[in-house]
């Protein structure tokens, strides 16, 4: 154990030693912003990845977009709302076909969504309740878009949308359910 802790505290020493800036001291709020970034990236890739592998029926009638149930990692962390967003609007460039409005709207539910999941973390709102944006938000909104670039009524198209959405919902729960508490301290 004690072998254990000296290499600890002896690497600590020679990442801060090779991490200098012209003879200063690391700055460790920068340190603090190169994980979020990387943890950004890293949700952002597995979104796309999700979204890729799942195309075939995350884009149809009925989409079951598996990939917004991770919009769900927003309750552990709001620095995640915006590259939730970004990989919605990313996945639907690659993905999507439908041009702008999709890439944009998108986007715009993705951050939407997100932002909702975090605010049920920050007043303590009951954490079963986190599927309700994830079916909702992308349900209702994603259908203004949708039903006039398909010529597809309103009301049929949210329908689908929203029974898609349920999937994606549950499993957004189980995941703030099931991460480790050491998701909270990560940030």
């Amino acid at each position: 154990m004690i072998a254990v802790n000296f290499a600890l505290k002896r690497n600590q020493f020679w990442f801060l030693f090779f991490m200098r800036k012209g003879g200063e001291k690391v700055n460790l709020q920068t340190i603090s912003n190169t994980k979020k970034l990387t943890r950004s990236a890293i949700v952002m890739a597995l979104y796309i990845v999700l979204m890729y592998l799942t195309q075939w029926f995350a884009f149809g009638a009925i989409q079951i977009r598996v990939a917004t149930s991770l919009y769900a990692l927003a309750y552990f962390d709001p620095f995640l709302i915006i590259p939730l967003g970004i990989s919605n609007l990313l996945s639907n460039t690659f993905f999507g076909g439908l041009g702008p409005f999709d890439i944009i709207g998108g986007g715009i539910v993705g951050i939407t969504t997100s932002l909702f999941i975090y605010l049920i973390h920050k007043f303590k709102i009951n954490k079963w309740l986190v599927a309700i944006p994830i079916i909702l938000i992308p349900g209702l909104g994603v259908s203004i878009w949708l039903s006039l670039l398909l010529k597809i009524p309103y009301a049929i198209m949210a329908t689908n949308l929203i029974l898609g959405q349920i999937i994606p919902g549950i499993l957004g729960v189980l995941l703030i359910k099931f991460l480790p508490a050491k998701m909270k301290e990560v940030h």
